[in-house]
């Protein structure tokens, strides 16, 4: 029985698919701006901006590295302030939808002032406030969809439901990674991959192609957030007035009564731990492409295709197996693959890899062995981080109710931004520390470990509410 049958109706269905096009229309922001573009070239312009200050080569890009990481972690300290209290907020009043109109306007503002930064004298301090209020935006928007999704299909359809939604979602990120590289983003060469100028007369000396990658995705959100906003309605019940200090009073028992529930308090502790290392695996993967391995910002989007495809199919896939053994033992999966996938970065440059020699003649076209190397690692941080992602969501809704989903998902947000700021913070600190972009990333093995031993005490069912 698919979910749509399962909820009977025609407008069931454009619920659906309503509440999908959300992680269609948002994940540009985590493929082009995240990830592959975006941060690529940041790194790009800001190495070179710390080279003309004075340093070497590689202390430039480890200060690239570190400032992008402090900015991150200002981010998440908000986000994880943040996020709970919102929940509780939102839960008290009955009302979702007016608080992704307005985190939706943050992330529209956000990422169109991307444009902004320019490759002469650039404003990198700026563009970093300007990428938070971005990721500002799409994590609490996220919190609030996220909170639909126990009243969308039967609780056995939820993790095939949840898959799906992040399968088409990373369908919508490889689309439009596709489009900006061919149509948008210019090579060396001055031309898009495919070789045409490109559109709309950007200038490829200014890097306005590159630039562009902030108004497309803040372009793209509004345009496929309309199925969303036509579609997808709040589930019945009363619409209170806003009381904050009886939403505090309620956010502070759930919190309380943590103590008593092993099992939630386990998980939100795990998924912490593991969506904290995931997000810089994201956050640092094409800072690491573009420092340490000098991958162009073109490549480093053919690497992002690559990886957001990877993504498409595992979480579709993770979604059946969730729904066939529970979202348990695809957690379990996902964070070992993403633990080799660390040792793997952190024990490779562009000469070695665990300490042995690699030979320096190309093997596939102009890549050498690193390069193809850190294809496939980002082939399995996508697969991976799709499937866990997707798994973790239906896990929450096993230790949740629909009365209390934002709530719930407040906290679950907070679990997974409660220690935002420290994976970036000790990637930073450790890189400048060691002056070693590879060592700074290895703080992220033993988050990923812990977060692998916390789930012992996690029940596979859930606990409900109690």
């Amino acid at each position: 029985m698919t979910p749509e049958r399962a909820l009977g109706g025609r407008m069931d269905r454009k619920r659906i698919w309503g509440w999908w096009f959300f992680d269609w229309a948002s994940q540009p922001f985590h493929t082009l701006l995240l990830t592959f573009i975006f941060s690529v070239y940041f790194a790009e312009i800001a190495q070179r901006h710390f080279l003309t200050i004075g340093g070497d080569l590689r202390l430039a890009g480890a200060q690239a590295q570190a400032l992008w990481g402090y900015g991150l972690s200002a981010t998440g300290i908000v986000i994880a302030l943040g996020a709970p209290v919102l929940g509780a907020v939102a839960d008290s009043s009955g009302r979702r939808m007016p608080w992704i109109r307005f985190f939706s306007v943050l992330y529209v503002a956000g990422s169109a002032g991307l444009w902004f930064l320019v490759p002469n004298q650039p404003p990198l301090v700026q563009a970093v406030v300007l990428f938070g209020i971005g990721l500002i935006g799409v994590e609490f928007a996220t919190i609030f969809t996220n909170a639909l999704l126990p009243g969308l299909a039967p609780r056995a359809e939820i993790g095939r439901l949840s898959g799906s939604g992040y399968a088409f979602g990373y369908l919508g990120g490889v689309l439009s990674l596709v489009l900006m590289l061919a149509l948008f983003q210019e090579t060396p060469s001055g031309k898009t991959l495919i070789g045409i100028d490109p559109l709309f007369g950007l200038d490829p000396a200014a890097r306005e192609g590159t630039r562009f990658v902030g108004p497309f995705v803040a372009v793209w959100y509004a345009v496929f957030m309309i199925p969303f906003f036509l579609w997808v309605r709040e589930p019945r019940g009363p619409r209170r007035p806003l009381r904050i200090g009886a939403a505090m009073a309620d956010l502070w028992a759930l919190i309380r009564s943590l103590r008593h529930r092993r099992s939630l308090a386990a998980w939100l502790a795990s998924s912490m731990l593991s969506r904290d290392a995931l997000n810089a695996l994201y956050g640092f993967g094409g800072v690491y492409a573009g420092t340490v391995l000098g991958w162009p910002v073109f490549l480093a989007g053919v690497f992002g295709v690559v990886s957001a495809i990877a993504a498409a199919i595992v979480s579709w896939a993770g979604g059946r197996a969730d729904r066939a053994y529970g979202p348990k033992p695809v957690i379990i999966a996902t964070i070992l693959i993403l633990t080799g996938v660390c040792l793997v970065v952190v024990g490779m440059d562009r000469e070695t890899l665990f300490g042995l020699a690699l030979p320096q003649n190309p093997i596939f076209g102009r890549l050498h062995i690193p390069d193809l190397v850190f294809f496939g690692c980002g082939a399995l941080i996508g697969g991976a981080g799709g499937a866990l992602q997707a798994a973790s969501r239906t896990m929450m809704v096993r230790h949740t109710t629909p009365a209390r989903a934002t709530e719930g998902f407040g906290l679950y947000a907070l679990s997974g931004k409660a220690t935002a700021f420290l994976a970036p913070l000790l990637i930073a600190l450790v890189t400048d520390a060691s002056g070693n972009q590879r060592i700074g990333i290895s703080p992220l093995i033993g988050l990923f470990i812990l977060s692998l031993i916390l789930l012992v005490w996690v029940k596979p069912e859930g606990e409900g509410e109690q």
